[in-house]
């Protein structure tokens, strides 16, 4: 067995060799690579993952110059990934990859092929009301239109044998990525199991990128999901 970790990137030129030397220091139990998309970024994110590539044997960075968006690069490193395991890993130190082991046993164990990081099962740090609303109530709607029981429907920590990718297919190019692998998991009839996990949010002058128009759309693709036929 082997874990891939995918990492999309975008302008985090502050915090992206920060992220890597944390996933690498961490003991997984098996092998593992780090794959970082580097979504078009006109910071300083490439010139410092060149310098990382140095460092780190088991990292793999694909770039393109043109910004795609998150859900373009997800599917870009799922495309790549050699895992058996796949987990996403964000780029901005809200999630703190020391706790992907506890993600990955299930899998591991041959309990499920799909595990959730939950931060509203565990501790969720600076998150205003205003995200905790939209998160809660998206995550209402994925359970009310999927006929499921999670918690955390936005999380990043989705963790899923590549098993699974062979069953659903995604074509998300930006933040609608979130709510069409949940939506597309739970219609395929997998069952996520949820692990409560630590959260701590950025604000957005520190960069936080999504907003309230991406609640609409994530919105919007749950409702498409749910009345195709595919």
């Amino acid at each position: 067995m082997k874990l891939s970790i995918i990492i999309p990137v975008f302008n985090e030129e502050r915090t992206i060799a920060r992220i890597l030397r944390k996933v690498n220091n961490v003991d997984y139990g098996l092998p593992f690579e780090v794959l970082v998309i580097n979504d078009g970024s006109t910071d300083g994110t490439r010139n410092v993952l060149m310098k990382m590539k140095n460092e780190f044997k088991n990292l793999r960075i694909i770039s393109y110059e043109r910004n795609r968006g998150k859900g373009y690069a997800v599917r870009k490193g799922m495309g790549n990934a050699d895992g058996d395991i796949l987990v996403i890993q964000d780029a901005d130190l809200e999630y703190n990859p020391e706790q992907i082991p506890k993600l990955i046993r299930p899998i591991l164990e041959g309990e499920c092929k799909v595990v959730y990081g939950s931060r509203f099962l565990g501790e969720c740090r600076n998150m205003s009301r205003m995200q905790i609303f939209a998160n809660k109530f998206l995550t209402f709607m994925t359970n009310l239109l999927f006929f499921s029981s999670i918690t955390d429907m936005e999380t990043c920590y989705k963790v899923f044998h590549k098993d699974v990718l062979r069953r659903i297919e995604l074509n998300s190019n930006r933040f609608e990525i979130e709510p069409e692998i949940t939506a597309k998991i739970l219609k395929a009839g997998f069952r996520i199991k949820e692990i409560p996990i630590e959260y701590s949010a950025r604000k957005r002058e520190e960069g936080k990128k999504i907003n309230w128009a991406d609640g609409i759309k994530a919105l919007l693709m749950l409702l498409k999901v749910r009345i195709s036929t595919k």
